[in-house]
């Protein structure tokens, strides 16, 4: 029997989340665990952008051929340019269309290891949960940086830099480009500037997740550290994806690049995304990634996108708002206004795993263990429900 010494796997802790909060009778009851974007009815809506460039591929549409092992090559300029903006020349970027951007973080780590099969990955503590379950499933050594302040709640720059410096030539160093998952707390200007000074005098590569561009700041504030730090080290990994900003998550669209400041590496570089591609899932799914081409190549399609993306993001602010200035009405205490500074759609309220089942089980209320909960999660409606129950469970 070939599989008699496979192992019953630990479930994922946000899917039996979501299957605990089905499970659950109560009808006064939220979820603000599973990471989508949901309207006001508690809905994830497609775009209206999307829906017209669906339309409008359907009807163009002759051949559901493969189209290549890197992708459609408007896709991969489209969002080349969404993230990178202008200041960096085509030719020292090589890119490869993935399936989500879990897959181009995936591919990234692949290379990585075909790269340096002692590398060392620099993961922060805390960081997305698969970060580091697919570093472990690829046998990659994962070291982990300090980030998060739990009194503060906010970016604990001094220790992440001290443990930074442990990094050296051949590491690579993973960094949130906007919108930290699962903390909501981001670098400033000048903590980005001394990370890029940091990367300099290590030699270590950095790897940008990229998951969240637009619903942060905005769509060029979010890209301000990944253009930052891919025109001022040697060579950059990022890893980008549409799931969120384009709200195409069952579609898995995204794109893996590869920046390097020598020009005569890129037809190597491209030749090995393409490769890993191969060996992988040889081609990459186009659904997705044709709506977004679509959408970023027509004025008007994509001037609506742009819209309808700046009314996710400030209705993500205007909740964090609301929940701050609610929690402020109720404890008397300015102590919740880590909530209105974060941003994207997670923050991490510091809460032990006792709280955070005491939510749960008395107010129906389910985030993830750590603290983790997703700001669109909520509505004007249930903000007051989570800020009594934050208080009442005391935090």
């Amino acid at each position: 029997m070939i599989f008699k010494n496979i192992q019953n796997q630990p479930p994922d802790k946000i899917l039996a989340l979501m299957t605990a909060f089905k499970d659950d009778p109560r009808e006064q009851k939220l979820d603000l665990g599973v990471g989508v974007y949901k309207d006001s009815n508690g809905n994830t809506p497609i775009m209206r952008s999307i829906k017209a460039a669906e339309k409008k591929w359907w009807e163009i549409e002759n051949s559901k051929s493969y189209i290549g092992l890197v992708g459609d090559p408007a896709f991969s300029d489209a969002i080349i340019s969404l993230v990178l903006g202008s200041n960096i020349p085509k030719n020292l970027i090589a890119s490869a269309a993935t399936p989500g951007g879990t897959g181009a973080v995936r591919q990234g780590f692949e290379l990585f290891k075909i790269a340096n099969p002692n590398v060392r990955v620099f993961v922060s503590d805390p960081t997305w949960p698969n970060h580091i379950s697919i570093l472990q499933y690829l046998n990659i050594p994962c070291e982990t940086y300090r980030y998060f302040d739990n009194e503060t709640r906010g970016v604990d720059f001094d220790s992440m830099v001290v443990d930074l410096s442990r990094a050296k030539a051949g590491d690579v160093i993973l960094l949130h480009g906007c919108c930290h998952n699962p903390t909501g707390a981001n670098l400033n200007k000048q903590q980005w500037q001394i990370i890029i000074e940091l990367l300099n005098k290590s030699g270590a590569t950095p790897m940008i997740d990229l998951a969240y561009q637009g619903f942060g700041d905005g769509l060029e504030e979010d890209a301000y550290a990944t253009r930052l730090i891919a025109e001022s080290v040697p060579e950059t990994v990022i890893a980008s994806s549409c799931s969120k900003n384009f709200g195409i998550y069952r579609e898995r669209a995204g794109l893996l690049m590869l920046v390097s400041q020598d020009s005569s590496r890129r037809k190597i570089n491209q030749s090995m995304l393409a490769f890993l591609n191969r060996q992988n899932y040889s081609f990459p799914p186009d659904h997705g990634s044709r709506l977004v081409s679509i959408v970023l190549n027509d004025t008007d399609l994509r001037s609506d996108w742009m819209s309808e993306l700046e009314d996710i993001r400030n209705s993500l602010l205007n909740l964090r708002i609301q929940l701050s200035d609610e929690l402020q009405k109720i404890s008397g205490s300015d102590r919740f206004t880590f909530i209105a500074s974060h941003r994207g759609m997670f923050s991490r309220l510091g809460a032990t795993p006792s709280q955070v089942e005491k939510m749960r089980k008395e107010f129906g209320i389910y985030m993830v263990s750590d603290s983790r909960f997703n700001v669109a999660g909520l509505n004007y409606k249930t903000v007051p429900a989570l800020a009594k129950a934050i208080i009442e469970t005391g935090l």
